[in-house]
């Protein structure tokens, strides 16, 4: 049996051809939900001249997946699994395959310069857009879309790690284990905060806050899961906005606490946190009427207004001393 028939039956799917180029070392490698694959791939047209469509290696960057993590293009996780590492093989995949490739070239070029894979612009229903014609912005992928064709995808297996090899970035976790990994990253940026390591912090929670928001767009606006993942994502964007104080970040924390307030009218400690910052950019009226909607909410925060507004006073009479010595001058 040739190696070419040998990897055909291997991969057991319909409209695939594989020829392997050049051997693989050792066993296969155990893929599982969760194995991360680094692999370098050049797509190509079945035309007289294999005319190449992408090349990682002219970017230099090899990409990686995740397996079980719904990557786009799916058939690219079958052809994986049928690697050893080191292996370079052929693969030819007909039109049943190659269907979303030009969407999925698309989102890698579009990172491979150092943009958002994402067109956050085009707001109308996703999929509805991409049928009714509209560019993808590189011509040769619009024709691939217009014409969709069979391609060639000569891969090379780099690297297989296995879930508990690598640092699992947030975007190759499942819901529930973002669920899971919330209140971890919670609490490790707690503990930075506590250290005075307030950039550090702020990366956890930030963390933390894009599992929750990704998990919460999939419930119904409003209803109680979504609330629940709602109060939680507002708690953690609070922690996030106490480290922008400390980092003197304040019209960021008047923005964001600000967005919490639009949508959540009684959230007194977005109101507290807000007032804070109106302090320290001497917005005196915003900062007691923040401070007395706290109140309002929340009776038993009186000792801490008063504190604050104790703050307040002495900001407004240094700004006060300095305008007098500023103006002085003028007149």
């Amino acid at each position: 049996m040739s190696s070419d028939m040998d990897g055909t039956m291997l991969l057991g799917v319909e409209g695939i051809k594989k020829t392997i180029l050049y051997g693989g070392t050792a066993e296969m490698p155990r893929f599982i939900t969760g194995t991360k694959v680094t692999f370098h791939f050049r797509t190509q047209l079945c035309d007289d001249d294999r005319t190449v469509i992408d090349d990682s290696k002219v970017t230099g960057v090899p990409m990686e997946v995740v397996i079980g993590n719904m990557f786009k293009l799916e058939i690219w996780e079958t052809l994986l699994t049928s690697m050893r590492i080191g292996e370079v093989a052929e693969f030819w995949c007909d039109v049943t395959h190659t269907g979303l490739y030009p969407l999925v070239a698309k989102s890698l070029r579009r990172i491979a310069e150092g943009k958002d894979p994402v067109d956050w612009h085009i707001h109308s229903c996703g999929m509805a857009n991409m049928f009714a014609y509209h560019t993808l912005g590189y011509d040769d992928l619009d024709q691939l879309q217009k014409e969709p064709q069979p391609l060639y995808f000569v891969l090379e297996l780099v690297k297989v790690q296995q879930p508990s090899e690598y640092d699992r970035e947030s975007w190759a976790l499942n819901d529930e284990e973002r669920l899971k990994a919330v209140p971890l990253l919670h609490g490790q940026g707690n503990k930075l905060y506590k250290l005075g390591r307030y950039q550090d912090a702020t990366n956890k929670y930030k963390e933390a806050i894009v599992c929750i928001k990704n998990i919460q767009h999939k419930e119904k606006a409003w209803e109680a899961p979504w609330l629940k993942l709602e109060k939680m994502g507002n708690m953690l964007t609070l922690n996030y906005c106490q480290c922008l104080l400390r980092m003197e970040e304040y019209y960021e924390v008047i923005e964001h606490t600000s967005d919490i307030i639009n949508q959540h009218p009684g959230e007194m400690k977005a109101f507290y946190v807000r007032g804070k910052a109106h302090i320290e950019v001497w917005n005196e009226a915003e900062a007691r009427a923040d401070f007395e909607r706290v109140l309002d909410l929340d009776p038993g925060m009186k000792k801490a207004v008063k504190r604050d507004l104790g703050v307040l006073n002495m900001r407004m009479e240094e700004k006060n001393e300095e305008d007098k010595v500023k103006y002085k001058g003028m007149f």
